[in-house]
């Protein structure tokens, strides 16, 4: 790529647009988790009871930079800010909006550590130049995106998680590699092949399956021959070695470069390209086959910091996903209330994982050096999809076009429905099997926007399927009696805590967002939103009056619940924010949320 046209998307005009919408967000996410303190402004015009809502202003911490706005507060303490009515000022005078300066300004409220600030302040900036370049394509609405297909859907999303503000920091991409592999520049890429000498990988599978159907099913003839010459060309026995798939950048700049000696050892030997074209997923790790589309996903490591976390994949990890995955099948496969509400899941079905004995040795079980080299292949969505049906992911429920209108709101109407019925069907899909697989198993999922695709007919969300599991599961109560190769996820949650799966991850992280997008569009007014949910929660509450007791042990109707921060987690360490293993350990809990279920709550 040309060095110039590497940088069209980031001009004068895009910046600023950039640095708008991501003030807005920095401003409403912090002050949802009380790192900020908006302060009504009562000598303006603009007053309390404006549908745009009243305005504030939030100080610098020395005092000397004023941020003033236009809000509504909504439920779960959402502020809801018109970007357009942001303005900075210093001494009266009116400065540009910034978002690294925004930063700065308020580290000391933000507790940006010395080590944390400078790189958060290049995530932020990767975080900008990826909003720019978003400005630069060609704008689709919200109505032509609600009648798109799964990938159209999948790599048209602008915003990323709705919660965090550095969410596309991706460091490790230079520019020719973000034009390459970042999902919204939805650029065809063919995986890497590395034949890995089997005394250091391990390949393991679902019960159903074994290595060489697999490699059969994903590669084909031809490629497998063309794979096992190099390796004979080079005097190696290809039965000696297992074919794991990399992602390109990977390659490029961690294995033939940090595992130099494998390389010169033919312990892993690189087999050139794959035979089909992959469109990366927004977890930027995850590839979906658009050359077949029924053959599988396929996750890689990616040795790239992005979003709290360096997105490796541990070779450890992966040994026990597909065991997790049958368990799981099993338990759902046997479960009426979750059969009925047409959940599936998409099964890890194969995993491999190469292990470098002297990074191991020198390292503990967090080191990006043991998570550079691993793979699992998920099913694909697109075999069991009934005629007429569409996907998409459940993030582009609180995707906004930039005239403001939202892909939730263009799904209803393309639905005929009226917009209470269209959600609860979406509830009945999604937050049904949430619940009783927390209730009737102590079973948590992280079912973030990205985690979810949603079944469409015509704009009806018809069910759900749930994805990503093996490494973001958790069973909450350490008496379960688990299958050796699952205790994996078992993790003892202190009691108080464990709603939190539903409190946090659905209403605080999603459910927040969804009803800002319908009720400031006038789809769906707050209280007909929560009503819904509330009655979608009765209704399976009574479905299974077995577990009654479990109900009054966790009420979902309280009156109030903890407010859990995820800023506040990058915010302190962006390389590292929770342990999976002990998930509840690095909780940033800073007072309360008023349960919007609560007055809703059924007698009895």
């Amino acid at each position: 790529m040309n060095p110039l046209e590497s940088v069209t998307h980031l001009t004068p005009e895009h910046w600023a647009r950039a640095n708008r919408l991501l003030v807005r967000k920095a401003l409403a996410e912090f002050a949802h988790e009380r790192l900020l303190t908006p302060e009504p402004v009562d000598d303006e015009p603009t007053g309390s009871t404006g549908p745009a809502g009243r305005r504030y202003l939030i100080r610098s911490n020395d005092g000397g930079v004023e941020y003033r706005f236009t809000a509504r507060l909504l439920s779960l303490e959402h502020w809801h800010i018109d970007p357009e009515s942001i303005t900075r000022h210093r001494d009266g005078a009116e400065l540009p909006l910034d978002a690294l300066d925004l930063c700065t300004e308020l580290r000391g409220a933000l507790g940006l550590s010395d080590r944390v600030l400078p790189v958060y302040l290049e995530e932020i900036t990767s975080t900008l130049a990826g909003t720019a370049y978003k400005l630069s394509r060609p704008a689709v609405s919200a109505a032509e995106l609600a009648r798109a297909d799964f990938q159209a859907v999948e790599t048209g999303m602008t915003e990323g998680h709705p919660c965090f503000v550095a969410n596309n920091g991706r460091l490790g991409f230079g520019i020719h590699e973000y034009h390459r592999y970042a999902p919204e520049a939805a650029h065809p890429v063919r995986l890497l092949w590395l034949a890995a000498h089997r005394d250091h990988a391990t390949f393991t599978c679902a019960a159903d399956l074994d290595y060489d159907t697999l490699m059969a099913y994903e590669l084909g003839t031809e490629t497998l021959d063309r794979f096992a010459a190099t390796l004979t060309d080079l005097g190696l026995d290809p039965a000696d070695y297992l074919f794991i798939p990399v992602h390109p950048w990977q390659w490029w700049n961690r294995l033939a470069v940090t595992f130099a000696g494998e390389v010169a050892q033919r312990r892993l030997v690189c087999l050139g390209e794959g035979p089909d074209d992959y469109l990366a997923q927004q977890s930027i790790r995850t590839f979906f086959n658009v050359s077949a589309p029924e053959r599988h996903y396929v996750k890689t490591a990616l040795s790239v910091l992005n979003m709290g976390f360096l997105r490796g994949l541990s070779a450890a990890y992966m040994a026990a996903t597909p065991a997790i995955n049958d368990w799981l099948a099993e338990l759902f496969d046997a479960d009426e209330v979750i059969k009925e509400t047409g959940l599936t899941v998409l099964r890890e079905r194969a995993a491999i994982g190469y292990r470098h004995q002297q990074f191991e040795a020198a390292t503990d079980r967090y080191s990006p050096y043991r998570k550079m080299l691993a793979a699992l292949w998920r099913e694909s969505p697109v075999p069991a999809l009934a005629p007429g049906r569409r996907l998409a992911t459940m993030a582009s429920l609180v995707h906004v076009d930039r005239d403001g209108r939202s892909l939730a709101a263009a799904l209803v109407a393309e639905s005929g429905l009226a917009p209470e019925v269209w959600l609860r069907r979406y509830l009945d899909a999604y937050l049904v099997p949430l619940l009783h697989a927390f209730y009737a198993y102590d079973l948590a999922f992280m079912p973030h926007g990205e985690n979810v695709i949603l079944v469409l007919d015509g704009g009806t969300v018809e069910r759900v399927i749930f994805k990503d599991i093996a490494e973001e599961i958790c069973v909450m109560d350490p008496a379960v009696e688990l299958p050796e190769t699952v205790r994996r996820v078992q993790a003892e949650i202190p009691e108080d805590m464990r709603l939190l799966s539903i409190f946090t991850d659905v209403f605080d992280c999603f459910f927040r967002h969804l009803n800002a997008v319908l009720s400031t569009e006038g789809v769906l007014d707050e209280e007909s939103f929560w009503r819904t949910v509330a009655a979608c929660a009765a209704d399976y509450r009574d479905r299974v009056p077995h577990l009654a007791d479990r109900f009054r042990r966790y009420d979902l109707f309280a009156d109030e619940f903890a407010l859990s921060c995820l800023n506040r987690l990058q915010l302190r360490n962006n390389e590292q924010m929770v342990d999976l293993a002990d998930p509840s350990a690095a909780l940033q809990l800073v007072g309360t949320l008023a349960n919007p279920l609560a007055r809703y709550a059924p007698a009895g």
